[in-house]
Order: structure tokens, then C-alpha cells, then sequence
């Protein structure tokens, strides 16, 4: 499938996906998990990402055992109102409604919910598409990819009017952001790419890449600077509590 003008509509807006709360052990920072949702003017539904697995919401302690997440930190909220089908119906949308499902890596806080769309095919990058399995978190990786079709892309792609993909290496190989023409403006979904405007001065330690980290964010702030845009980042804790989350959106 072609990635390129998949998407026919503009966009008409965007909803913040609030997927719960966690704790990193290592600095005590407590972080958002989101996905987003964009609705276009064709009547066309994008869902970014799916946060974490659906036992997260059922038995927190035991699915957090069972992949050993606990050595990272600690899932402060993530019940069944933080599953994606329960954050799309705070918008009236059903599942059957996604038209296009983009994920932006596959670390386990974005990739839970992955083959939970089966309408829709998946946007990823041919990079992270290649990989035997998704990343998932450290060396436990039990998942499959689904049996979908998938659009795999590869350098910047613009997926439909006023919708770019932007590559973005650095913290997962095949990391992806996104440039999000509302009709108020501009706005920059950095996902992991750039997850808070520390990593800046931190020099992006701990990502799969850091030099690529590094240079890929420059290049996403060079962007958001010419275009004025609204930067959402991928996990940070203090814009995190000041962004519109479902049912609330940007325009």
C-alpha cells in the first residue's frame, strides 16, 4: 500500500489520548502516556498510537511483572478508561471508525493496542517494520506483529493534505514524528523523538542512537520554528497536565 496521499481530507482536529501515568525510578519523574486521534474533514479517523497492552488495565501489578517493566519504573494509572477504546468513545468514535492507525515506534507504551484495529492498516517506518519483532521494553519483546496491511515509509512522507510524516531516528531506529495542519496553525507531535526539553541539555543519553537522537531533534525544532507550531512533546511532565486531553481537542 502507498503511504503517500493515503489520507484525503484535511485535518479538522486533534484529540489528545490520555493512556495513564508512570513513574521513571531513576529520577522519580512522572511522565504521560498518550496517544492522539485526528479527525479530517472526509470523515477520516487517525489514531497515533495504542499505549500500553489491555492487561495493564486489568492486572496492573502481574502484567508489569510479567514483562519486567518494574525495572524501569512504576505504572502509577493505567485503567480500562486508559485503553484506546474507551479514550476514542469519550470522541464518539468506535473502533470500526479508525481509518489509519500510525504508530511512532514500538516501545510498549505506544504498541499495546496494535492489533486491536483490524479495519485499518498500520502507518510505521520501513525501518522499525523490519524489525523481527516490535522493541517492546528491553529484552522481553512477546509480541507478534499483526496480521495487517501495513504502509511503511521511509524519509519525510506526506500522508495527505496538511499530514507529513517526519523521520526521526535516534530513540528507536525507526522513530517517526508528525506536522499537523489544523486550521488554527501548525502543530509538531514529536513522540518519542523528543520526549521533553530536558533531553536537550541531557544530551538525549539512553536513546538506541544518541547522536541520531540528537540531530533528529534538531531538525524537528528547525521545523516547528518555521512553522510556528504547537509542539506537543512525547512525555513531558510539565506540559503534560496542561495539554486538552479527549474529550477536549485543538482546532
Amino acid at each position: 500500500m502507498q503511504a503517500e496521499g493515503f489520507v484525503k481530507g484535511r485535518p479538522i482536529d486533534l484529540a489528545v489520548l490520555d493512556y495513564g501515568l508512570f513513574k521513571v525510578h531513576s529520577n522519580g519523574r512522572i511522565i504521560g502516556i498518550c496517544g492522539f486521534v485526528i479527525r479530517t474533514d472526509s470523515g477520516e479517523v487517525i489514531l497515533i498510537d495504542t499505549g500500553f497492552p489491555a492487561n495493564y488495565a486489568t492486572d496492573t501489578d502481574a502484567a508489569v511483572k510479567e514483562d519486567r517493566l518494574f525495572e524501569f519504573g512504576e505504572v502509577l494509572i493505567c485503567g480500562p478508561d486508559n485503553l484506546p477504546q474507551a479514550q476514542l468513545a469519550k470522541l464518539g468514535i468506535k473502533p470500526a471508525d479508525v481509518t489509519l492507525q500510525i504508530c511512532t515506534h514500538t516501545h510498549i507504551d505506544h504498541v499495546g493496542g496494535l492489533g486491536d484495529f483490524p479495519a485499518s492498516p498500520i502507518l510505521i517506518s520501513a525501518v522499525e517494520r523490519a524489525l523481527p519483532r516490535p522493541l517492546y521494553w528491553g529484552d522481553v519483546q512477546p509480541l507478534d506483529w499483526p496480521d495487517r496491511d501495513y504502509l511503511e515509509v521511509e524519509g519525510d512522507v506526506e500522508i495527505g493534505p496538511g499530514l507529513t510524516i517526519l523521520e526521526a531516528p535516534g530513540h528507536a531506529p525507526g522513530q517517526i514524528a508528525m506536522m499537523v495542519d489544523l486550521p488554527s496553525g501548525a502543530f509538531l507531535l514529536t513522540s518519542d523523538a523528543i520526549s521533553r526539553p530536558a533531553e536537550f541539555d541531557e544530551k538525549f543519553a539512553g536513546s538506541w542512537d544518541e547522536q541520531a537522537a540528537i540531530a533528529s531533534a534538531d531538525r524537528l525544532m528547525r521545523l516547528a520554528s518555521q512553522r510556528d507550531a504547537f509542539v506537543i512533546y512525547g512525555h513531558c511532565p510539565v506540559q503534560w497536565p496542561e495539554l486538552k486531553k479527549a474529550p477536549e481537542f485543538y482546532r
